[in-house]
């Protein structure tokens, strides 16, 4: 019997999933963001923001979710559908309000330092060209830091494949399988970073 049929995607078989093992805990959670997934779409008109952006928040959202659920901080006061959704909206609100600020401080003005601004040309080009290498260099380290899965993941991503090719290149079941393990090892880079 087949316990992720359409129908008996039930709230109970969700969360029994998540607080197992293995497979099954695997299977549940890929249910998961698989079910909801149309939550992104909802995101892209009802807030304005793009839908790379929304992925990456619903993504979010469901990490919390399994989080919440394992910790037992979830106490099923509310549907699945209405607890990932409040999350979800929170999320997008919270990731507007910080674009909105971060636009306004990009129309705060910052002196320039005197030697930058007496540089020639060629010499402001060589500049930012040792700054984007350097920033390629810190970013290589970082990914180094990651598992095997996420390098070869991540580094095919960043030459252009697209996670359905990701997904039959390293043996995922899905490209929406790629896409959710590609956005947990973005996640965790941006955790490096941090750092």
């Amino acid at each position: 019997m087949n316990l992720f049929s359409r129908n008996t995607l039930s709230d109970e078989v969700i969360l029994n999933g998540i607080i197992s093992d293995g497979i099954l805990q695997r299977t549940t959670e890929n249910r998961l963001y698989e079910h909801f997934f149309y939550f992104i779409k909802d995101a892209t008109c009802k807030h304005k923001i793009l839908e790379d952006e929304a992925a990456s928040l619903y993504t979010d959202t469901i990490l919390a979710f399994i989080e919440n659920v394992k910790s037992k901080r979830f106490e099923g006061k509310s549907s699945l559908k209405t607890y990932l959704y409040q999350i979800f909206s929170n999320k997008c609100v919270d990731f507007i309000r910080k674009n909105a600020t971060n636009k306004m401080s990009v129309h705060e003005t910052q002196p320039m330092q005197d030697w930058v601004l007496a540089m020639p040309d060629d010499a402001k080009n060589i500049l930012q060209k040792l700054i984007s290498d350097n920033e390629i260099i810190v970013l290589k380290e970082k990914i180094k830091l990651l598992g095997d899965k996420c390098q070869q993941m991540l580094m095919a991503w960043g030459e252009g494949f697209s996670d359905s090719k990701i997904a039959e290149e390293l043996g995922y079941q899905t490209s929406n399988v790629a896409k959710v393990s590609r956005l947990r090892c973005l996640d965790k880079l941006k955790e490096f970073y941090k750092k």
